[in-house]
C-alpha cells in the first residue's frame, strides 16, 4: 500500500501522540470523503441539474453555497457562455446577499458590491455546460479549505478563499486587485468563524451590521499581532 506523508504542526503533532489517536484510519476516512466529493464536481453537468439536484449532489454544502453555486449556473446559460467561470460564481455570491463571506469582505473594509469586472470566458469545460477548468480549481480548493479548518460542512467563506487563491481565473485577479488575496482572506474567515461562534453563544445575530461588527472585533486583533509580527521582521 503507498505511504503518503502527512506534516502535523508540533503542538497538533504532540497532542495526537498523547491520546493515541489511529491517524492513518482517519485521513483515509478524511482523503475518501474529499475525493467523493471533487469526483461529482468533475462529472456534474451543470446545465442538467436544479437546485435540488444540485444539493443532493453536493450534501456537504450548505443552502447558501448551493444557492450561489445555482446562481452561477444560471448567468452562465443565460449570458450563453461556453462554462461557468469564477466570475460567475464571484458575482453569484454577491447577488446572493446574506451569505458569511460578503461579511468576511466588509470586515476587511471592502465592499463587495463595489467589485467590477468584465466577465470573460475562461479555459476548460467540456460536453454540455460545465465548470471552467479555474473554476473547477476553485471549487475543489473550496473542499479543502473546509476539510483542513475541521469544518463538516463547505459554505461561501470557503468558496471565498478558493476564488482568492485560484490565480488563472477572473475572480482571483478582481479580489487580490483589491487587497483580498488567499492569505489575508483565509485568516479572515478564520476570525469569522470564531466570532460567528462566539456570537451565537450569546445571542442570535439580529442582523448582517451586528455580525460584520463581531467578525471585525474577532479579525482586529488578529491583523494587529501579524501587523506587529511583520515589522519586526522589516
Amino acid at each position: 500500500m503507498p505511504k503518503i506523508n502527512v506534516y502535523l504542526p508540533d503542538d497538533l503533532a504532540e497532542a495526537v501522540r498523547d491520546s493515541g489517536v489511529p491517524v492513518s484510519a482517519i485521513c483515509q476516512r478524511a482523503l475518501e470523503e474529499a475525493v467523493r466529493r471533487i469526483t461529482v464536481i468533475r462529472q456534474t453537468v451543470l446545465g442538467e441539474l436544479d437546485s435540488e439536484q444540485l444539493a443532493a449532489r453536493l450534501p456537504a454544502f450548505t443552502a447558501r453555497a448551493v444557492t450561489v453555486l445555482s446562481l452561477a449556473i444560471n448567468a452562465a446559460t443565460t449570458a450563453g457562455a461556453p462554462n461557468v467561470g469564477t466570475g460567475h460564481l464571484l458575482r453569484a455570491m454577491i447577488t446572493e446577499g446574506e451569505n458569511l463571506a460578503l461579511r468576511v469582505l466588509q470586515a476587511m473594509e471592502l465592499e463587495p458590491a463595489a467589485l467590477t469586472w468584465a466577465q470573460t470566458d475562461e479555459p476548460g469545460g467540456g460536453e454540455g455546460l460545465r465548470y471552467s477548468t479555474p473554476a473547477v480549481n476553485v471549487i475543489e480548493m473550496t473542499v479543502a479549505e473546509a476539510t483542513a479548518m475541521g469544518h463538516n460542512y463547505v459554505g461561501c467563506e470557503h468558496l471565498l478563499i478558493g476564488l482568492a487563491a485560484e490565480p488563472d481565473g477572473v475572480a482571483g485577479r478582481v479580489l487580490r486587485a483589491a487587497g483580498a488575496d488567499a492569505r489575508s482572506v483565509r485568516r479572515a474567515v478564520s476570525a469569522a468563524v470564531g466570532g460567528y461562534a462566539h456570537l451565537r453563544a450569546k445571542q442570535s445575530p439580529s442582523g448582517a451590521e451586528q455580525l460584520t461588527s463581531v467578525v471585525r472585533q474577532e479579525l482586529r486583533p488578529l491583523v494587529q499581532r501579524i501587523e506587529a509580527l511583520e515589522a519586526r521582521l522589516t
